[in-house]
């Protein structure tokens, strides 16, 4: 099932071109460092390149997936480490038109309710919400069937409302409890 077309450095060019961006924007929302977070790109465009017979038409997801699991390697690498980079919540989609204050008040209420979340729900939620994948799309990253990856969603989605409605905080899981949930190729 490959893709139509030549792989060359034009294909690969105007790859870079479309999505580099927005693979930035998924670094930059998940950690601290703005340097980081092209560096991310980067390294996610690297495998890209070596692996651009394997690329789909639509990329985009496919990137997210290869930047999630490069974050997941890095998470495992460093979990020993006490300097972790940890995960921020940078750019949240801004709605309605409520005041300054109502929306800073707003922006981190949601902040501390996802960051009672797990990482797999923070991400599916991200995913969706932030990134606008399809849940099929957001399955393709995660690695999982689209059906699983609705299920997560919507239980995601449960656990926040229910966070947000408590207001009360939960303990913030580390990243020994993160669990990816991916095919290996």
């Amino acid at each position: 099932m490959g893709p139509p077309g030549r792989r060359d450095e034009d294909w690969f060019t105007r790859l870079y071109a479309a999505e580099y961006a927005h693979v930035v924007r998924y670094g930059q929302r998940r950690l601290v460092d703005a340097d980081a977070s092209a560096e991310l790109a980067q390294e996610v465009f690297v495998v890209a390149w070596r692996r651009r017979r394997e690329v789909p038409d639509r990329s985009l997801p496919w990137l997210y997936g290869v930047a999630r699991r490069l974050l997941a390697n890095q998470w495992r690498a460093r979990r020993t480490a006490p300097d972790v980079v940890p995960l921020v919540d940078a750019d949240l989609p801004r709605q309605g038109s409520s005041s300054g204050a109502d929306a800073t008040v707003g922006v981190a209420d949601l902040r501390t309710a996802l960051a009672t979340l797990t990482e797999l729900d923070q991400e599916i939620l991200r995913l969706v919400g932030w990134e606008e994948l399809t849940v099929a799309e957001a399955a393709g990253v995660l690695g999982c069937s689209r059906t699983a990856a609705a299920v997560r969603l919507h239980r995601a989605r449960r656990r926040l409302t229910a966070a947000m409605s408590t207001g009360t905080a939960l303990p913030v899981p580390g990243p020994s409890t993160l669990a990816y949930a991916r095919k290996d190729s």
